[in-house]
């Protein structure tokens, strides 16, 4: 596939299964462009790694002709804010993850203090467009470090309502938690559900708080059939579409190294889900994009 860096063609995983680490090819590109409102152009998955160019030009032949660089920490944050710059068709959204407050806190809260002001004063450049990903993640922190990302989780939110950002949130198997702390704290004008991974009773909730659903290439997976159903109950004018590259890539190509490029592939399942034509989708995503994070 042209444009491409020489990949290593498998790895072995830590279950002792091989794995493909050869980026898939190109689908048909979409009929409308839309923006990838969540990717991670900063990591790498394996030995496997698109420059910043080559992915951003793949992305554009697909029809994905603008993206959404996510910082997790302070310096993708800044690796985020420093892209949003270099590239128009590129901003930033800078924040600490949710299992970043733990690790911080646990060096003190001095610590995780000062990054947070870090992320503040980034946060208030021009180029960054969004908060996030915050949230709350039961699955990789356990208690002990619950009360550091809760007082993470609330800090970012009162930022994105401060700078007038939109507040992008990482839920994971926390969805009750989220909703409350933000029902508590005040939810800014725009919050993007990142990745979103509830079910349709879940999805109505958020729609009902005028929060924008963003679906990822787990909708696409053959045991994601709840999603699917979530997708069905999403107006069009909640909807947005993301990768989380270099993860989560669409079936057929699941398991391999995802980038902006692959969207077609989630698009086709979400209009089949939504009972939408693929242009009405991409056309109400272009929308909500330019709405929630633009204009680039």
């Amino acid at each position: 596939m042209a444009g491409l860096s020489e990949p290593v063609r498998e790895r072995r995983d830590g279950d002792g299964r091989t794995r493909d680490t050869t980026y898939p090819p190109a689908p048909e590109p979409l009929p409308i462009s839309v923006a990838d409102s969540h990717c991670h152009l900063d990591i790498r998955d394996g030995e496997a790694w698109l420059e910043v160019e080559q992915a951003l030009s793949l992305a554009r032949a697909a029809g994905i002709d603008r993206i959404v660089q996510i910082g997790c920490d302070l310096a993708s944050s800044r690796w985020s804010v420093q892209a949003a710059h270099a590239h128009p068709s590129v901003v930033a959204a800078v924040a600490l993850h949710p299992n970043e407050a733990p690790r911080l806190a646990a060096h003190g809260e001095a610590m995780l203090e000062d990054a947070l002001r870090d992320i503040e004063a980034m946060a208030a450049d021009e180029r960054v467009r969004a908060v996030g990903e915050t949230g709350l993640d039961y699955f990789r922190t356990g208690d002990e470090g619950r009360a550091a990302q809760r007082t993470s989780f609330e800090r970012h939110i009162a930022m994105a309502r401060g700078l007038g950002k939109t507040l992008v949130i990482h839920d994971r198997d926390a969805h009750d938690d989220v909703l409350q702390v933000l029902d508590t704290t005040g939810a800014p004008e725009k919050v993007v559900m990142h990745c979103f991974s509830g079910d349709a009773a879940f999805a109505r909730e958020c729609v009902d708080r005028g929060f924008y659903l963003s679906f990822a290439g787990t909708v696409t997976f053959k045991n994601a059939a709840s999603l699917r159903e979530a997708a069905a109950v999403v107006p069009l004018t909640n909807l947005l579409v993301e990768t989380d590259a270099p993860f989560l890539a669409p079936a057929p190509h699941r398991g391999r190294p995802n980038a902006s490029y692959l969207i077609p592939y989630t698009v086709a399942v979400l209009a089949e889900a939504m009972n939408a034509s693929v242009s009405q989708v991409c056309a109400a995503i272009s929308a909500n994009s330019d709405h929630v994070f633009g204009p680039w």
